[in-house]
């Protein structure tokens, strides 16, 4: 099983990463934030990685904190949370505001993650709360504000709202890129890519 893997970033087309290992190209599925985070292309990163086995299929999926990965891990255990809802909660709370959901029973704020309804966010909540003080965290300051929730730039919350209007992650992203050089704030990166989506 693969858990780790070192190498050139060759191209990011979210959800997918291509990463060049001993001239082996690896596509990975990776969390939103990670294509924000990492250098740019053709340079070296390294990633904590799930490998996934089904019979028709091996999936990859990477993560650039070991927490990140743990937690990813911790979802698929869930009920009903297969790898694409574990990666929109990855990609909308960091490992120490999700930790903190669970400790607090928040399950608004779990079913505001884009694909989580109610349902779901409560069959989180119940799986979980057991072992919310063993769940991953991120170290002291690692991608963390003071209040443990992740600091989003203003291009990750244009993309997350994007999303939760249900445009693609490819599509969000290289819309609001688009139109970043305008400038502006949140709502205004919001609503230039909206615009450039909807012509």
């Amino acid at each position: 099983m693969i858990g780790h893997l070192s190498g050139r970033l060759l191209r990011r087309q979210p959800p997918f990463l291509l990463l060049e290992v001993g001239g082996v190209g690896y596509e990975l599925e990776a969390p939103l934030p990670a294509f924000y985070d990492f250098p740019a292309d053709n340079q070296r990163v390294s990633l904590f990685v799930h490998h996934l086995v089904r019979e028709d299929a091996q999936l990859l999926f990477g993560f650039p904190e070991f927490a990140q990965r743990e937690l990813f891990r911790s979802l698929l255990k869930v009920t009903g949370v297969g790898p694409r809802v574990a990666l929109a909660i990855l990609s909308s709370l960091s490992a120490a505001r999700f930790a903190e959901c669970i400790r607090n029973a928040d399950a608004g704020a779990l079913a505001r993650v884009p694909g989580i309804g109610k349902k779901t966010a409560e069959r989180i909540l119940f799986d979980l709360r057991e072992r919310a003080d063993a769940l991953p965290k991120m170290e002291e300051g690692e991608g963390e504000g003071a209040d443990g929730a992740r600091e989003n730039t203003p291009l990750q919350d244009a993309v997350g709202a994007l999303r939760a209007l249900g445009y693609k992650p490819a599509d969000a992203l290289a819309a609001v890129r688009a139109v970043e050089t305008r400038g502006g704030g949140r709502e205004e990166l919001i609503r230039n890519a909206l615009q450039r989506l909807s012509k």
